[in-house]
């Protein structure tokens, strides 16, 4: 007995110095530990790693940048339903414990013994956070202790909601997906709000193997998780039997939705990118920015299509230059044409198809996403074969003529139908959608990938933001941004410049300039430079307003010469322009300087506004990912003097951007308003007749073709809005004979405008004091004589009112006769 009671109590010592020696352990590793533990208040301002979302000025989303996708939510946008299937599949007992639940971690011991594996975990949500947050992902006893004594810190310091809502906008569930509401939209399309009980079950399976588990790469698998997730929230009272049985019973729905992007602007996405890792370095992908545009989504949506329908009618009116590929017969006739397809790239509308028969009136052709199709004779009609910019071969009879069996060629759907069934969406459609969109045959024309490039700008002209921009035909085509790096001759788009400085010069609209030849020769000179009108043709003494709207080339080259070539640079420098690639001799005057499509758009808002300077932006405020707006673009105030002091005081506010731009005046608003009712007689009565189709009164506007039709351009305004379109190869060679700005560049900038201008009121500069209207003789340029019939209106600034005289200046004249060298180079 005495035995007995001796054994007993050195068990009991033993077993006292063992929780003493655990404790003692314990305490020391806490100790050790204790310091190196991060703040919980870290978790509160912590920044999760959320994604660049760029949005249009009207909210539309634009792009998405960064490996991470993630939208955090707020627990009480949750669904109860969605918190439930977590918290059986996680953590069941997460309202209850202190951080770490020692019945869990029994459970699923249990779990480990009887079925081999653990199906519900040993970790607390709260541990988790803890993981997520602040520590490293070893499998070392270290961390795990680390995680443990986290645990119970965080329990101490936050509510058990938030300690849930931290974990579930932090969760990775796979395919970039970070966060339950960023999961929704990634497996489903839709906010987690929206999902049904099976979905929400297949989300909570996730975080135990993102990849295991993934509907997506196996479903089958997937499906066991997520049925017994469904069985755990029947076991706990959280979903009824009826529930249990539907939700259980329910297809794998899941699939692939990438970034829901609204409106595409790639080209605007890119350069707003750029600007934000410029700003703030590699952090830009992560910190949750929101970046707000100025791009306006109908405008730009209006120059995107303008864009493509311009390119493709230029391309097509030059003919067709063959197949983009061709199939063996052998693989023709294996039948699995859409994997034969997907090495060609989609350009959208244009998508590609192989065609698989001919008759005399249509091909059938094959594509990916509509199987089978019609291509009617009809569609083929412009097909001539391509020769070379100003050749092409006979018009098709039959399809034969332009397709042979085998042919992959890039289509455009014409009659796509419209499914109505109940149940389909344009996101997610169902099998009786597809199946009722495909059971006419769908109809295609045949199309080509243009090899010509644009580039159209719209400019706000009173504060410059950027409306809408295209860089090109497709950003998947080709991501370099025509708009702002092309480097271009803008031909006769750069004489407005020209004439408003020789309106300033003391020049008129009624100015006489001989429009006759002249003839450069030099022996330095290869050859001799013959400068003529885009007609050929020479009309004599020409007033300065019809020379502009005929766009006159030889009264230009005179006009430069009267004021003076270092007068027009110093004049362009005045007006901001860049000169350091135009050239300083008398080809300026046809506009032989280079020039992005951007620049010269800038210089053309600087004409709409009256004369004030633009500074083109696109970001018209960023927010953090609390919604803080950290830049938002200064209010641009014009200025007609003393505008370095108005700048100096006017007061920085604390959130550390100015909100006050300051606008100079750079052009003389009497010489700017004279040139805008010049401008408008371009399209009145010139060679941007085309534009009368907007039916606005309140448009002006200026074409522009350089040699052999390399560059087509067309500028046009209104007091409010500036808007260039350039046309041409990305390595400058002819696009053909008749490809002038009026009609490679003026359809595209038209076919935006109707959109841009609809709805607008008439936007005109107000008039000026200082403009008076005077009569005078249209043939003589002079004040007309009472009495005389022929009489018309014309605009001066009072200074420069012209005399009733007879002068006969012209035909002894200054201005006529053969320059020297010397004036030219």
């Amino acid at each position: 007995m005495s035995r007995m009671i001796r054994f007993t109590r050195i068990t009991a010592w033993l077993f006292l110095v063992g929780i003493s020696l655990g404790a003692i352990v314990l305490s020391s590793f806490y100790l050790y530990l204790r310091p190196g533990l991060p703040a919980v208040e870290q978790l509160v301002d912590m920044r999760l790693q959320t994604p660049l979302r760029v949005y249009s000025s009207d909210n539309r989303l634009i792009a998405e940048f960064g490996e991470k996708r993630r939208a955090p939510i707020t627990i009480e946008q949750i669904p109860t339903l969605q918190l439930h299937a977590f918290l059986a599949a996680e953590d069941a007992r997460f309202y209850e414990h202190n951080g770490v639940d020692i019945k869990g971690l029994v459970r699923a011991a249990v779990e480990l013994v009887s079925t081999g594996s653990i199906r519900s975990g040993g970790s607390t949500i709260t541990m988790q956070v803890a993981k997520n947050y602040f520590l490293t992902r070893d499998r070392t006893f270290i961390r795990k202790f680390n995680e443990i004594l986290l645990a119970f810190q965080i329990e101490r310091e936050l509510p058990k909601d938030q300690i849930l809502e931290l974990y579930l906008n932090k969760i990775y569930l796979g395919n970039r997906a970070y966060g339950i509401e960023a999961a929704a939209q990634v497996y489903y399309g839709k906010p987690v709000k929206e999902l049904e009980l099976a979905q929400m079950a297949m989300l909570a399976g996730l975080p135990k193997a993102p990849s295991a588990y993934n509907p997506l790469a196996d479903p089958e698998r997937a499906l066991i998780r997520r049925n017994w997730i469904l069985q755990r929230m029947n076991e706990l009272g959280y979903i009824s039997n009826t529930a249990y049985e539907l939700a259980s019973g329910a297809p794998v729905t899941a699939r692939y939705h990438g970034a829901e992007t609204e409106l595409n602007a790639d080209y605007v996405a890119e350069i707003a990118r750029g600007e934000m890792v410029r700003r703030f370095g590699d952090e830009a992908y992560t910190d949750g920015y929101k970046v707000y545009l100025t791009v306006d989504s109908e405008k730009q949506k209006a120059a995107n299509k303008a864009m493509k329908n311009g390119l493709q009618a230029y391309d097509q009116r030059h003919g067709y230059r063959g197949p983009i590929g061709q199939l063996e017969k052998d693989t023709l006739e294996s039948g699995d044409l859409a994997e034969s397809l997907s090495s060609f790239s989609t350009y959208p509308p244009l998508r590609p198809a192989v065609v698989t028969s001919l008759s005399n009136d249509k091909a059938e052709v094959y594509t990916q996403e509509f199987g089978m199709t019609e291509m009617p004779l009809e569609t083929m009609a412009w097909a001539r074969s391509y020769q070379n910019p100003d050749r092409r071969g006979p018009a098709p009879n039959k399809p034969s003529d332009v397709l042979a069996i085998g042919d992959v060629v890039y289509v455009e759907v014409i009659n796509e139908p419209k499914a109505e069934v109940t149940g389909a969406s344009e996101n997610e459609p169902n099998e009786e959608a597809h199946e009722a969109a495909t059971q006419d045959k769908v109809k295609v024309a045949l199309s080509q990938l243009p090899e010509v490039q644009g580039a159209l700008i719209s400019l706000d002209a009173q504060n410059g933001g950027m409306l809408a921009l295209s860089g090109g035909y497709s950003f998947q085509q080709s991501k370099y941004n025509r708009a702002t790096q092309a480097r271009r001759q803008p031909g006769s788009n750069f004489k407005p410049f020209l004439y408003l400085a020789a309106l300033e010069k003391g020049r008129t609209p009624a100015t006489l300039i001989n429009d006759a030849p002249i003839v450069f020769d030099d022996a330095s000179l290869e050859t001799i430079w013959r400068p003529e009108n885009s007609s050929g043709q020479f009309y004599g003494p020409t007033r300065l307003r019809e020379a502009l709207y005929r766009s006159r080339n030889l009264v230009s080259i005179r006009l430069l010469r009267s004021i003076g070539i270092d007068y027009t640079i110093d004049y362009l420098n005045q007006l901001k322009i860049d000169t350091s690639q135009i050239q300083k001799d008398l080809s300026l005057a046809l506009g032989s300087g280079q020039l992005t499509p951007m620049e010269v758009a800038r210089g053309f808002a600087v004409i709409a506004n009256g004369g004030y300077d633009v500074k083109p932006y696109l970001i018209d405020r960023i927010e953090d990912s609390r919604g803080n707006i950290v830049y938002a673009a200064p209010s641009v105030i014009h200025c007609d003097e003393n505008c370095a002091e108005i700048a100096q005081q006017t007061p920085t506010p604390d959130v550390g951007f100015p909100a006050i731009q300051v606008a100079p005046r750079l052009a003389d608003e009497r010489a700017i308003y004279i040139l805008h009712s010049m401008l408008r007689d371009v399209i009145e009565r010139g060679t941007g007749r085309r534009a009368l189709a907007l039916n606005r009164q309140d448009v002006g506007g200026k074409t522009g073709t350089t040699n052999e039709q390399r560059d087509a351009w067309f500028s046009g305004f209104n007091y409010s809005m500036a808007t260039t379109v350039w046309v041409g190869f990305d390595q400058p060679s002819p696009m053909g004979r008749g490809e002038y700005g009026a009609v490679a560049a003026l359809p595209i900038w038209l076919d935006y405008m109707e959109v841009a201008l609809a709805g607008q009121p008439p936007s005109v500069m107000p008039r000026p004091n200082g403009i008076v209207t005077v009569k005078i003789d249209p043939e003589t340029g002079e004040r007309a004589a009472p009495g005389n019939t022929n009489a018309v209106f014309e605009l001066f600034r009072e200074e420069n009112v012209p005399a009733q005289q007879t002068s006969d200046a012209i035909q002894s004249g200054e201005d006529g006769g053969t320059m020297l060298p010397q004036e030219l180079f």
